[in-house]
């Protein structure tokens, strides 16, 4: 195959239709020039926010997350729209020489090159995922969409053949950091575990593209565990090392941090419960409203866990819940994007929020049914939008 121009490739495959994990991929076109604004179309700043808001720019290390009122794409793009968290820094691998090492309870241990990766069966999937921090302060910021190309994970623990009481598979990146504990200072690997049932998801992949492109250094480069449906701590980047073992994988990002800590009725006793943040919860946003001569139009995203979803809607002020339309497109596990006409807006201050439900009849929570909580992580919760129509 021949080198290809990298934004030529990109704009290639924005235009075509594609199958990803199983699931049909079509009109990715028209999702483009429906979530893109027109050039009639004027942006109504939301009162709630800052007239210059704007996210941290975009440093290796740092965090970034984008402006969610200008989401012009169904994918997030790599290099300015999909947000970043680092926790120790962003190490620069070498393709060429980086190997992955999947040790422990195995029967046929492997050191793996990339390109070793490369020549296994390649799977594509389209996967959204935010932070378990993402929240209303940055306006929902830490949030991006992408189509993932790599290997399948179970097919490779397959390979290295699990032994009896393998029960559990922890993932570590090359970024490591200092950790106190105990008063005793020691250098820890980023890493997170799996469930040996939650990691032989066909679902899951040791992806080395991100939209069509090698996957960039930000965001894990060469490659790094994608596990559609959770959030974004889990996709553990820079993978090195998968390890096979007979216990619970503890960490300071699965132990110790990344722990929603929550007032809970356990078997009729009120308890402080300690959970781990795993699977995206259901959650809505509005992120953005225009107008087009005298039409109003209201747009959002929508994430979970790939429950598939009955209904999103729209309530403006004290009005009734309003059907909004989910754009084409959506997978699984996409983010999926949505859009409410909003006609016959009247000048003057106005409250708007949106829901999402799934096919299970679950509500997404307004913030007062949201569990009593201390810890910031998982921030689901109906996000109500000020705005003035003039």
């Amino acid at each position: 195959m021949s080198e290809q121009d990298p934004e030529n490739k990109r704009r290639d495959f924005l235009k075509s239709g594609a199958v990803m994990g199983g699931f049909a991929m079509t009109g990715s076109a028209a999702i483009i020039s429906q979530t893109a604004m027109a050039q009639d179309e004027v942006l109504i700043p939301f009162t709630d926010m800052p007239p210059d808001f704007a996210g941290p720019p975009k440093t290796a290390g740092g965090v970034f997350f984008q402006n969610t009122q200008f989401i012009e794409d169904f994918y997030s793009r790599n290099e300015d729209q999909f947000y970043v968290v680092q926790h120790y820094g962003q190490p620069e691998l070498n393709t060429n020489t980086h190997r992955i090492q999947v040790s422990g309870m195995v029967d046929n241990p492997m050191s793996l090159s990339m390109a070793d990766i490369r020549r296994r069966p390649k799977v594509e999937i389209v996967a959204g995922f935010e932070c378990g921090g993402n929240q209303q302060g940055i306006y929902q910021g830490l949030i991006g969409n992408a189509l993932w190309g790599g290997c399948r994970l179970r097919d490779l623990l397959q390979d290295a053949g699990i032994q009896y009481g393998g029960t559990e598979i922890a993932f570590y990146g090359a970024d490591r950091g200092m950790e106190t504990i105990r008063d005793t200072e020691v250098e820890q690997s980023f890493g997170r575990g799996l469930s040996f049932n939650e990691a032989m998801q066909d679902d899951i992949i040791l992806a080395y593209e991100m939209n069509g492109e090698p996957l960039p250094g930000a965001h894990g480069s060469p490659i790094r565990l994608l596990v559609p449906g959770w959030y974004g701590v889990t996709n553990v980047k820079w993978l090195e090392q998968i390890h096979v073992q007979d216990r619970r994988f503890s960490g300071r990002f699965q132990a110790r941090d990344y722990v929603t800590l929550s007032r809970r009725d356990i078997g009729g006793v009120e308890r402080w419960e300690e959970r781990l943040v795993t699977k995206i919860r259901l959650k809505s946003a509005i992120t953005r409203v225009t107008r087009s001569g005298n039409s109003h139009n209201i747009m959002g995203f929508t994430i979970n866990d790939g429950t598939p979803l009955r209904a999103v809607e729209v309530k403006i002020d004290n009005g009734p819940w309003q059907r909004a339309e989910i754009l084409p497109g959506a997978t699984r596990y996409s983010w999926k994007l949505f859009s409410f006409a909003w006609d016959n807006a009247t000048p003057g201050d106005h409250e708007i929020v949106s829901r999402v439900i799934d096919v299970n009849g679950q509500i997404q929570a307004t913030p007062e049914e949201l569990p009593e909580k201390i810890s910031r992580w998982e921030n689901y919760g109906q996000f109500t939008r000020t705005l003035t129509i003039t």
